[in-house]
Formats: C-alpha cells, sequence, structure tokens
C-alpha cells in the first residue's frame, strides 16, 4: 500500500521556552529593579546589576525601555500601585462599617509588607531621586492623589455616620491623617522597638476620632 505524503511529515517539534508578551517582559524588568533596590539601594539602580537579576541582555532592557529614568519610573509607579492595591483590597475585606472600613485599611498601613525593612530601602531611592528626576515627580503625583482620596473617603464616611455636624476641611484631613501615618511608618522602620503597630493604629483612629472637636 502506498504511502501518503502526509504520513512522511515529521510531527511540528515543541518549542523549547515560552516567549515573553512585551507586557510580560516589561513587569518582569520592573519585578527584578525593585528586587535589586532591596538587595543593593542605590548600587542596585545599575542597568548592570538590573540586566542580572533579570537574566536579560542590557540591550533587552533598552529595548522596552528608552533610558534607566523610565525603568525605574516604571518601578516606581509599579511598586506605589501594589502597596495602595494592598490598601484597597484590606478595605473591601474589612467589616462593612465606616469604622471598620478605617481600622482594616491602618491595620493594613502598619502591617507586612509595609512595615518590611526592604520597603524602606526601596523608597529612600525612590525619594533620593525625587528633587532630580521629572519622571519620578509625575508619578509621585498621580500616585499621591489617589492615596489621599482613598484617606479622604475613609474619613469622610466616619464623619457622616457619626458626627454629620463636624465641620472639617476633608482635603487636611486626608493630608494630616497621611502625614501622621507616613511619620509613624518611617519612624517603626528605623526603630521597630519604639511601638507596636497595634498602637500606630490606635493613634491614627484616635486622631480621627478628635477630628473637628471644640472640646
Amino acid at each position: 500500500m502506498p504511502v501518503r505524503a502526509a504520513d512522511k511529515t515529521p510531527a511540528p517539534a515543541r518549542p523549547r521556552f515560552v516567549r515573553q508578551l512585551p507586557e510580560q517582559r516589561r513587569l518582569a524588568l520592573i519585578a527584578a529593579t525593585i528586587e535589586c533596590l532591596k538587595r543593593y539601594g542605590h548600587e542596585g539602580l545599575s542597568i548592570r546589576t538590573i540586566s542580572r537579576q533579570a537574566g536579560v541582555s542590557v540591550g533587552l532592557i533598552n529595548h522596552h525601555f528608552p533610558n534607566k529614568d523610565e525603568l525605574i519610573a516604571a518601578a516606581y509607579r509599579h511598586f506605589n500601585g501594589e502597596l495602595i492595591a494592598g490598601f484597597q483590597t484590606a478595605v473591601e475585606r474589612a467589616p462593612d462599617t465606616p469604622r471598620g472600613r478605617l481600622h482594616g485599611f491602618l491595620v493594613a498601613m502598619f502591617s507586612l509588607p509595609n512595615l518590611d525593612q526592604d520597603v524602606l530601602a526601596v523608597w529612600v531611592v525612590f525619594w533620593g531621586m525625587y528633587r532630580h528626576s521629572r519622571l519620578i515627580q509625575r508619578v509621585q503625583r498621580d500616585t499621591y492623589q489617589g492615596h489621599v482620596q482613598l484617606i479622604r473617603g475613609l474619613i469622610a464616611a466616619v464623619l457622616r455616620e457619626e458626627r454629620p455636624l463636624a465641620r472639617v476641611d476633608l482635603r487636611l484631613a486626608a493630608i494630616g491623617l497621611n502625614a501622621l501615618m507616613d511619620g509613624l511608618w518611617l519612624e517603626y522602620c528605623l526603630e521597630p522597638g519604639t511601638f507596636k503597630p497595634a498602637e500606630a493604629v490606635a493613634l491614627c483612629e484616635g486622631w480621627v476620632e478628635n477630628l473637628g472637636r471644640d472640646d
């Protein structure tokens, strides 16, 4: 019986690796950048250090990011966005009351990964770049506004339920609570034994409790 041509066709070879999509590659490079900043601080800003961490060539990094500042700014946006997304998730999972949502947010603020020493190391690098990098400044403005809006909404909900007649500038209240949280967070990261995370949560809740009070 004659053999059909189709029978002689070899089976297609399986690919030895799966090629990543451009967005997947970008995210992998961002993750490698953040990991380098955690491990090496400012020294982790080197493109060669990042390429070794990611296991790719410098040329591939340059293909996805035109320069180092673009890569660092993308890492900053992603890093900040991940933390804020964690706070939002904590709010969504908290008891469905204004106090419960505020408490859930504050607990997340003073919990891992936000209290991780590596997280502080990354922030220090970004803060150091802020003054001289317009890209970092732009990301900071964008992410800060979203974070403050989240805090403002939490405060507003508590006041509407508990003290609807209180006269409070919500914009300034949100900025003030954010500053208090940042100060406590930095204090804890630098000297963890100074106070407990639960005490930081209580301090912030007490601050909100006294908003707009005249007595």
